[in-house]
């Protein structure tokens, strides 16, 4: 799966349309050569999902009695999920404001070069700076869209001026400020038909 999703994520707006339009076919492909493998998602194993989502610590017991089955299919239920990838991982989400870090900021990047090697050394950069909480190659006016989390505007700048703005390629940058944060989650909205 992540031979196609890298490859995807190479579509840039400067390509010439019907490039972009082979790329995003490719994927389309992949992915439903990939979806086609796994087992379809009734009912039980949304429910299963949403409720893992929102609860991770539930216990096999209580995630048992919710969904109506006993223990032992509840969890081979669960591992199965896991094992076809659809949980990656349980993780704990902590309080940004009492870890001093509740100042969250947008980038808009645009980079000078969108060769292959300075799309690869960006990300790579990237993922090396812990303020960044979220990345996305988009297609538009600009390159790169960034969430980054500091303390407060003293941090952000030190971290725009020193970190960010010293990676080669950069060509510009956009900032926004969150004022309030309004919603978010990382909860996926599953959808299906509940015949199953």
């Amino acid at each position: 799966m992540c031979c196609y999703i890298r490859f995807f994520f190479e579509i840039k707006s400067s390509e010439p349309q019907f490039i972009q339009n082979k790329i995003l076919l490719l994927h389309q492909e992949n992915m439903d050569n990939h979806m086609e493998k796994l087992k379809p998602l009734n009912k039980i194993d949304r429910n299963i999902l949403n409720i893992l989502q929102t609860d991770g610590r539930i216990s096999n017991v209580k995630l048992a009695q919710i969904i109506n089955l006993s223990p032992t299919p509840c969890l081979e239920r669960v591992k199965r999920l896991e094992k076809e990838g659809y949980i990656r991982n349980y993780v704990a989400i902590l309080d940004a404001d009492l870890l001093g870090a509740s100042l969250v900021s947008f980038i808009e990047v645009s980079l000078a070069r969108t060769t292959t090697l300075a799309l690869a050394t960006f990300r790579e950069e990237i993922w090396k700076m812990p303020e960044v909480q979220e990345c996305h190659m988009v297609a538009g006016g600009f390159d790169y869209l960034i969430k980054v989390r500091t303390r407060d505007m003293a941090h952000y700048r030190k971290f725009l001026g020193e970190e960010l703005s010293s990676l080669s390629d950069i060509r510009s940058t956009h900032t926004y400020v969150v004022m309030e944060e309004v919603k978010a989650t990382s909860a996926i909205a599953i959808s299906g038909n509940d015949n199953n």
